[in-house]
């Protein structure tokens, strides 16, 4: 597919609403956590979390699409609620352009879960999340590209669509909700399962008389992580995504090196792959020092797709950070 015809493909999927679309992802999803799923919200070892990604996808069509998205959440009521118990709350700001910037949509979501302890230590709990987000989306007309302006001396022909240069808007309320059981049978292991439901209210975009409803997005994911040695662990994590007549599947792992393992909060590097079936192999490097995690993967292409991007799928870093303070008793919680 050339690079003119995907333009004109994404331009008529915004405008029109004709075709089912997934919505933006990360390929480390598990670095994005309340993206994936409300249940995650206040499920980490500390007092606070920050979080961000960055994500470029397919640089080599027209920049296609730009995904970036900053997150916290922290833990509420901790000396309100059981010991066993953990209630956090979360906010995500979220920003996807498309098309080379002529469709832009932003988000800003807030969240919360409660996670029940199961056992009088805590190391087996279930999490209900919520999250409500704001959602606006902006059209550029003047930046789109349409077959009909192709000549042989480039978009320099006359669209037959007329939009009078207008900038198209439109802005909605999204509901999501998730499930997450976590577990450790040791202090050296984790285990999580997880299922979110995304646009649950099925809520409205609507540009110039047409009107698409938001297909619901159903995600399942798991994972978890055991030692290999003293000096590594291994983290494996996996996802099963569902929207409108489209899915993904993804699944992988990384090893943790850890520098030294007696250290409160040891240096760790990580090193291993994930692959999303059908489309792209995905390398995934990642450093851990003191409270931050800095992480990096690539997509390599593999899909029928790789004629035009030239097998580069994109690139997506992340970095997360963790205040957890030295007096906090150590909690096994999902990492991948």
């Amino acid at each position: 597919m050339s690079k003119f015809k995907f333009i004109f493909l994404v331009g008529y999927l915004f405008l029109l609403g004709e075709v089912s679309a997934q919505d933006p992802h990360f390929s480390q999803f598990f670095s994005s956590p309340l993206t994936l799923n409300p249940a995650f919200t206040g499920k980490f070892d500390g007092s606070l979390r920050i979080m961000g990604n960055y994500r470029n996808q397919w640089p080599t069509i027209n920049n296609a699409f730009t995904t970036a998205t900053v997150a916290a959440d922290f833990h509420i009521l901790e000396k309100t609620i059981s010991s066993n118990d953990t209630w956090g709350v979360g906010f995500v700001g979220y920003n996807d352009n498309s098309a080379n910037g002529a469709v832009k949509f932003n988000y800003g979501s807030v969240s919360t879960a409660y996670h029940k302890g199961l056992d009088e230590e805590g190391n087996h709990q279930i999490g209900i999340g919520f999250q409500a987000t704001y959602a606006n989306m902006l059209i550029n007309t003047a930046q789109l590209k349409f077959e009909d302006q192709l000549t042989t001396a480039g978009f320099t022909g006359v669209t037959s669509e007329v939009f009078n240069n207008a900038t198209l808007k439109t802005s909605y309320l999204d509901l999501n909700a998730g499930f997450l059981y976590n577990g450790s049978t040791s202090d050296k292991n984790n285990f999580y399962f997880g299922l979110s439901l995304y646009h649950i209210n099925r809520p409205k975009q609507a540009f110039t008389g047409a009107v698409y409803n938001l297909n619901p997005r159903a995600t399942l994911s798991a994972g978890g992580y055991f030692p290999v040695s003293q000096t590594s662990i291994l983290h494996i994590s996996g996802l099963q995504m569902f929207q409108g007549g489209a899915s993904e599947t993804m699944i992988g792992g990384a090893l943790q090196f850890i520098a030294d393992p007696t250290a409160f909060k040891p240096t760790s590097v990580y090193a291993g792959s994930w692959f999303r079936l059908n489309d792209a192999i995905i390398p995934y490097l990642g450093l851990e020092y003191d409270d931050f995690r800095l992480g990096m993967s690539y997509d390599y292409n593999i899909s029928s797709l790789k004629t035009a991007s030239l097998n580069r799928g994109g690139i997506e870093i992340s970095l997360i950070y963790i205040n957890r303070p030295s007096t906090d008793k150590p909690l096994n919680c999902p990492k991948f």
